[in-house]
């Protein structure tokens, strides 16, 4: 492997999140250490979320993979709960846990103020 990072970042293209988004990776990852996965609805199609983080295990070597949803997801449509998207974020990490059990898994709900919530 020529080149390695870190980690894998799987997130919405939701134009309201992203300086939320790149302020917390910064303060989180160095610069140039995550591969970025941007999704319509974060983790909603799991499959493509799985695709990625093959991709990014194969050619980049990471160690850990990072979910986040957000509040208000036009994806997931209107009246969706936060509860939902913990489901969501649960199936998707025992998913990725299963067929890639050497990867460390983090799940995060993010709210329209810019909180990122640790997802139990």
């Amino acid at each position: 492997m020529s080149h390695k990072c870190e980690a894998i970042v799987v997130h919405c293209m939701d134009y309201r999140l992203q300086s939320y988004i790149n302020n917390w990776l910064e303060a989180n990852f160095a610069a140039g250490s995550y591969d970025r996965a941007v999704m319509a609805g974060g983790v909603y199609d799991v499959y493509d979320v799985i695709r990625q983080v093959d991709i990014s295990a194969r050619l980049h070597g990471i160690s850990k993979v990072v979910l986040i949803n957000h509040e208000d997801c036009g994806m997931y449509g209107p009246g969706v709960t936060e509860d939902r998207h913990d489901d969501d974020l649960d199936k998707a990490e025992d998913k990725i846990r299963r067929l890639f059990p050497h990867l460390e898994v983090d799940t995060y709900y993010l709210k329209l103020d810019g909180t990122f919530e640790r997802n139990s």
